[in-house]
Protein backbone atom coordinates (compact mmCIF):
# COMPACT_ATOMS: atom_id res chain seq x y z
CA UNK A 1 0.00 0.00 0.00
CA UNK A 2 1.21 3.49 -1.37
CA UNK A 3 2.44 5.52 1.94
CA UNK A 4 0.27 8.36 2.30
CA UNK A 5 1.56 12.08 1.32
CA UNK A 6 2.81 14.02 4.27
CA UNK A 7 -0.33 16.26 4.01
CA UNK A 8 -2.50 14.08 3.92
CA UNK A 9 -0.94 11.86 7.07
CA UNK A 10 -1.02 15.18 8.86
CA UNK A 11 -4.65 15.67 8.47
CA UNK A 12 -5.44 12.01 9.70
CA UNK A 13 -3.43 11.37 12.44
CA UNK A 14 -4.23 15.13 13.59
CA UNK A 15 -8.03 14.25 13.54
CA UNK A 16 -6.86 11.29 15.67
CA UNK A 17 -5.15 13.76 18.11
CA UNK A 18 -8.47 16.00 17.84
CA UNK A 19 -10.45 13.61 18.77
CA UNK A 20 -8.96 12.74 21.80
CA UNK A 21 -8.05 16.31 23.33
CA UNK A 22 -12.15 16.60 23.07
CA UNK A 23 -12.67 13.24 25.14
CA UNK A 24 -9.95 14.39 27.79
CA UNK A 25 -11.40 17.66 28.06
CA UNK A 26 -15.36 16.00 27.85
CA UNK A 27 -13.76 14.09 30.91
CA UNK A 28 -13.46 17.51 33.13
CA UNK A 29 -16.81 18.71 32.77
CA UNK A 30 -18.27 18.59 36.14
CA UNK A 31 -15.07 18.24 37.79
CA UNK A 32 -14.32 21.62 37.42
CA UNK A 33 -16.17 24.81 37.48
CA UNK A 34 -17.96 25.41 34.05
CA UNK A 35 -16.40 29.16 33.28
CA UNK A 36 -12.78 27.02 34.48
CA UNK A 37 -14.08 24.24 31.78
CA UNK A 38 -14.78 26.78 28.91
CA UNK A 39 -11.64 28.43 29.51
CA UNK A 40 -9.57 25.11 29.39
CA UNK A 41 -11.73 23.70 25.91
CA UNK A 42 -10.57 27.08 24.75
CA UNK A 43 -6.91 26.52 25.60
CA UNK A 44 -6.41 23.03 24.40
CA UNK A 45 -8.82 22.40 21.57
CA UNK A 46 -8.19 24.59 18.11
CA UNK A 47 -5.72 25.00 15.47
CA UNK A 48 -2.74 23.69 16.25
CA UNK A 49 -0.34 22.03 14.33
CA UNK A 50 -0.37 19.21 17.42
CA UNK A 51 3.57 18.46 16.08
CA UNK A 52 4.45 16.78 19.53
CA UNK A 53 1.34 14.73 20.22
CA UNK A 54 2.37 13.70 16.39
CA UNK A 55 5.84 12.99 17.13
CA UNK A 56 5.20 10.87 19.83
CA UNK A 57 2.70 8.30 18.03
CA UNK A 58 4.84 8.72 15.31
CA UNK A 59 8.08 7.86 16.81
CA UNK A 60 6.08 4.62 19.01
CA UNK A 61 4.79 3.52 15.46
CA UNK A 62 8.59 3.51 13.66
CA UNK A 63 9.64 2.07 16.87
CA UNK A 64 7.34 -0.80 16.46
CA UNK A 65 4.88 0.03 18.62
CA UNK A 66 0.80 -0.68 18.50
CA UNK A 67 -1.11 2.46 17.44
CA UNK A 68 -4.29 2.68 18.51
CA UNK A 69 -6.87 4.68 20.67
CA UNK A 70 -5.09 4.86 24.01
CA UNK A 71 -1.71 5.88 22.44
CA UNK A 72 -3.36 9.09 21.27
CA UNK A 73 -4.70 9.63 24.54
CA UNK A 74 -1.18 9.16 25.61
CA UNK A 75 -0.15 11.94 23.10
CA UNK A 76 -2.64 14.74 24.79
CA UNK A 77 -0.86 14.42 27.76
CA UNK A 78 2.11 16.57 25.83
CA UNK A 79 -0.32 18.73 24.12
CA UNK A 80 -1.53 19.73 27.37
CA UNK A 81 1.91 20.70 28.80
CA UNK A 82 2.36 22.99 25.32
CA UNK A 83 -1.09 24.04 26.31
CA UNK A 84 -0.66 25.16 29.71
CA UNK A 85 3.02 27.10 28.48
CA UNK A 86 1.10 28.93 25.82
CA UNK A 87 -1.88 30.09 28.16
CA UNK A 88 0.84 31.09 30.80
CA UNK A 89 3.15 32.73 27.46
CA UNK A 90 0.41 34.85 26.67
CA UNK A 91 -0.70 36.30 30.02
CA UNK A 92 -0.25 40.15 30.52
CA UNK A 93 2.92 39.49 33.37
CA UNK A 94 4.73 37.37 30.69
CA UNK A 95 4.05 38.42 26.80
CA UNK A 96 0.57 39.59 26.78
CA UNK A 97 -0.44 38.70 23.83
CA UNK A 98 -4.44 39.04 22.48
CA UNK A 99 -4.00 36.72 19.52
CA UNK A 100 -3.03 33.09 19.57
CA UNK A 101 -4.41 30.63 16.60
CA UNK A 102 -6.21 33.51 14.65
CA UNK A 103 -8.53 33.72 18.17
CA UNK A 104 -8.36 35.77 21.18
CA UNK A 105 -5.85 34.32 23.92
CA UNK A 106 -7.46 32.31 27.03
CA UNK A 107 -7.07 35.82 29.02
CA UNK A 108 -8.90 37.86 26.80
CA UNK A 109 -11.57 35.45 26.35
CA UNK A 110 -12.02 33.89 29.98
CA UNK A 111 -10.33 36.82 31.86
CA UNK A 112 -6.52 36.34 33.65
CA UNK A 113 -7.34 34.68 36.43
CA UNK A 114 -9.65 31.99 34.56
CA UNK A 115 -6.25 31.09 32.55
CA UNK A 116 -4.09 31.34 35.05
CA UNK A 117 -5.80 28.72 36.75
CA UNK A 118 -6.03 26.74 33.54
CA UNK A 119 -2.60 26.52 33.15
CA UNK A 120 -1.99 25.27 36.78
CA UNK A 121 -4.51 22.56 36.54
CA UNK A 122 -2.66 21.38 32.87
CA UNK A 123 0.31 20.14 34.66
CA UNK A 124 -1.01 17.58 37.05
CA UNK A 125 -4.24 16.44 34.99
CA UNK A 126 -1.24 15.96 32.00
CA UNK A 127 0.62 13.89 34.67
CA UNK A 128 -2.63 12.26 35.80
CA UNK A 129 -3.80 11.19 32.40
CA UNK A 130 -0.45 10.14 31.17
CA UNK A 131 0.10 7.18 33.97
CA UNK A 132 -3.96 6.20 33.41
CA UNK A 133 -3.33 6.40 29.44
CA UNK A 134 0.37 4.65 29.69
CA UNK A 135 -1.39 1.62 31.78
CA UNK A 136 -4.60 1.05 29.55
CA UNK A 137 -1.84 1.44 26.18
CA UNK A 138 -0.52 -1.73 27.64
CA UNK A 139 2.69 -0.57 29.14
CA UNK A 140 3.69 -1.30 33.07
CA UNK A 141 3.46 0.35 35.50
CA UNK A 142 7.70 1.15 35.99
CA UNK A 143 7.60 2.17 31.86
CA UNK A 144 4.16 4.58 32.92
CA UNK A 145 5.78 5.77 36.27
CA UNK A 146 9.30 6.83 33.21
CA UNK A 147 6.82 8.29 31.14
CA UNK A 148 5.01 10.90 33.54
CA UNK A 149 9.12 11.42 34.71
CA UNK A 150 9.88 12.11 31.36
CA UNK A 151 6.79 14.76 31.22
CA UNK A 152 7.39 16.86 34.44
CA UNK A 153 10.66 16.95 34.20
CA UNK A 154 9.90 18.47 30.35
CA UNK A 155 7.87 21.07 31.95
CA UNK A 156 9.35 21.55 35.44
CA UNK A 157 13.12 23.81 35.98
CA UNK A 158 15.00 21.98 33.31
CA UNK A 159 12.53 22.62 30.95
CA UNK A 160 10.14 24.53 29.89
CA UNK A 161 9.32 26.74 32.92
CA UNK A 162 13.42 27.22 33.39
CA UNK A 163 13.54 28.33 30.07
CA UNK A 164 10.32 30.70 30.49
CA UNK A 165 12.02 32.31 33.76
CA UNK A 166 15.53 32.30 31.41
CA UNK A 167 13.53 34.26 28.28
CA UNK A 168 11.89 36.71 30.86
CA UNK A 169 15.11 37.33 32.76
CA UNK A 170 17.05 38.11 29.34
CA UNK A 171 14.77 40.58 27.97
CA UNK A 172 15.79 43.72 27.05
CA UNK A 173 19.53 42.37 26.29
CA UNK A 174 21.82 40.45 23.89
CA UNK A 175 22.43 37.24 24.15
CA UNK A 176 25.38 34.80 22.89
CA UNK A 177 23.99 31.97 20.68
CA UNK A 178 24.95 29.33 23.20
CA UNK A 179 23.27 31.16 25.61
CA UNK A 180 19.84 31.35 23.22
CA UNK A 181 20.23 27.67 22.16
CA UNK A 182 20.55 26.47 26.21
CA UNK A 183 17.01 28.82 26.88
CA UNK A 184 15.28 27.32 23.78
CA UNK A 185 16.59 24.14 24.56
CA UNK A 186 14.69 23.96 27.64
CA UNK A 187 11.36 26.26 27.01
CA UNK A 188 11.12 24.49 22.85
CA UNK A 189 13.16 21.67 23.00
CA UNK A 190 12.57 19.90 26.66
CA UNK A 191 9.31 18.99 25.40
CA UNK A 192 9.61 17.50 21.96
CA UNK A 193 12.43 15.73 23.04
CA UNK A 194 10.03 14.27 25.26
CA UNK A 195 7.41 13.61 23.22
CA UNK A 196 9.78 11.43 21.04
CA UNK A 197 11.15 9.96 24.31
CA UNK A 198 7.81 8.81 25.44
CA UNK A 199 7.03 7.23 22.06
CA UNK A 200 9.83 5.13 22.51
CA UNK A 201 9.18 3.98 25.78
CA UNK A 202 5.96 3.14 25.45
CA UNK A 203 7.11 1.17 21.67
CA UNK A 204 9.18 -0.51 24.65
CA UNK A 205 12.14 0.60 22.22
CA UNK A 206 15.64 -0.26 23.47
CA UNK A 207 18.41 2.16 25.42
CA UNK A 208 19.98 3.33 21.88
CA UNK A 209 16.96 4.06 20.01
CA UNK A 210 15.38 5.71 23.01
CA UNK A 211 18.59 7.95 23.20
CA UNK A 212 18.16 8.69 19.60
CA UNK A 213 14.74 10.04 20.07
CA UNK A 214 15.74 12.30 22.66
CA UNK A 215 18.67 13.37 20.58
CA UNK A 216 16.55 14.04 17.48
CA UNK A 217 13.93 15.64 19.32
CA UNK A 218 16.42 18.08 20.96
CA UNK A 219 17.86 19.06 17.28
CA UNK A 220 14.42 18.97 16.25
CA UNK A 221 13.15 21.51 18.70
CA UNK A 222 15.90 23.98 18.10
CA UNK A 223 15.10 24.35 14.28
CA UNK A 224 11.50 24.55 15.31
CA UNK A 225 12.27 27.37 17.40
CA UNK A 226 14.42 29.28 14.81
CA UNK A 227 12.06 29.15 12.31
CA UNK A 228 9.72 30.15 15.03
CA UNK A 229 12.01 32.87 15.17
CA UNK A 230 11.83 33.41 11.31
CA UNK A 231 8.45 33.76 11.05
CA UNK A 232 7.79 35.99 13.64
CA UNK A 233 9.95 38.34 11.89
CA UNK A 234 8.73 38.05 8.14
CA UNK A 235 4.88 36.84 8.68
CA UNK A 236 2.34 39.06 9.39
CA UNK A 237 -0.58 38.53 12.16
CA UNK A 238 -2.84 37.24 9.56
CA UNK A 239 -0.45 34.44 8.84
CA UNK A 240 0.78 33.51 11.92
CA UNK A 241 -2.55 33.49 13.75
CA UNK A 242 -1.10 35.77 16.49
CA UNK A 243 1.29 39.04 16.70
CA UNK A 244 4.80 39.17 16.18
CA UNK A 245 5.80 40.11 19.63
CA UNK A 246 9.36 39.52 20.27
CA UNK A 247 10.89 42.58 19.49
CA UNK A 248 8.70 44.47 21.13
CA UNK A 249 9.88 42.71 24.40
CA UNK A 250 13.40 42.99 23.59
CA UNK A 251 14.08 39.74 23.06
CA UNK A 252 17.17 37.83 21.64
CA UNK A 253 16.18 36.04 18.86
CA UNK A 254 18.28 34.23 15.82
CA UNK A 255 17.31 36.53 13.40
CA UNK A 256 18.71 39.41 15.12
CA UNK A 257 22.23 36.69 15.91
CA UNK A 258 21.99 35.92 12.59
CA UNK A 259 19.91 37.28 10.09
CA UNK A 260 16.91 35.94 8.42
CA UNK A 261 18.90 33.97 5.86
CA UNK A 262 21.57 33.31 8.41
CA UNK A 263 18.83 31.88 10.60
CA UNK A 264 16.82 29.80 7.74
CA UNK A 265 20.56 28.20 7.43
CA UNK A 266 20.96 27.10 11.09
CA UNK A 267 17.27 25.84 11.04
CA UNK A 268 18.47 23.13 8.04
CA UNK A 269 22.13 22.85 9.70
CA UNK A 270 19.84 21.73 12.80
CA UNK A 271 17.72 19.32 10.44
CA UNK A 272 20.73 18.37 8.79
CA UNK A 273 21.99 17.30 12.77
CA UNK A 274 18.83 15.50 13.56
CA UNK A 275 18.39 13.08 10.37
CA UNK A 276 21.70 12.13 10.89
CA UNK A 277 21.22 11.00 14.35
CA UNK A 278 18.91 8.91 13.19
CA UNK A 279 21.24 7.57 10.58
CA UNK A 280 23.90 6.82 13.15
CA UNK A 281 21.41 4.84 15.16
CA UNK A 282 20.29 2.61 12.03
CA UNK A 283 16.71 4.21 11.94
CA UNK A 284 14.79 4.48 8.68
CA UNK A 285 12.21 6.24 10.40
CA UNK A 286 10.64 7.85 7.18
CA UNK A 287 7.80 9.61 8.92
CA UNK A 288 9.89 11.36 11.55
CA UNK A 289 12.01 12.38 8.60
CA UNK A 290 9.41 14.22 6.64
CA UNK A 291 8.32 15.72 10.30
CA UNK A 292 11.55 16.99 10.90
CA UNK A 293 11.79 18.23 7.50
CA UNK A 294 8.57 19.77 7.80
CA UNK A 295 9.75 22.06 10.64
CA UNK A 296 11.69 23.82 8.51
CA UNK A 297 9.66 24.27 5.41
CA UNK A 298 6.63 25.29 7.67
CA UNK A 299 4.88 28.73 6.56
CA UNK A 300 3.23 28.88 10.33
Amino acid sequence: MAELPLHSFLAERGQMVEAALHRCVAGLAGIVPDELHAALGNGVIGSGKRLRPLLLVTACEELGGDIGETLYDLSVSVEAIHAYSLLHDDLPCMDDAALRRGRPTVHVAHGVRAATVAGGVLIPWAAAWAFESALRSGCGEDAARRIVLLLLEAAGAGGMIGGQAMDLLAEGRSLAEEELERLHGMKTGALLAASLEIGAVAAGAGDDEYRAMGAFGRRVGLAFQVMDDVLDATGSAESLGKRPSDAEHGKSTYVLLLGVEGARKRGRELIAQALSILDQAGLAAPRLRQLARFVVERRR
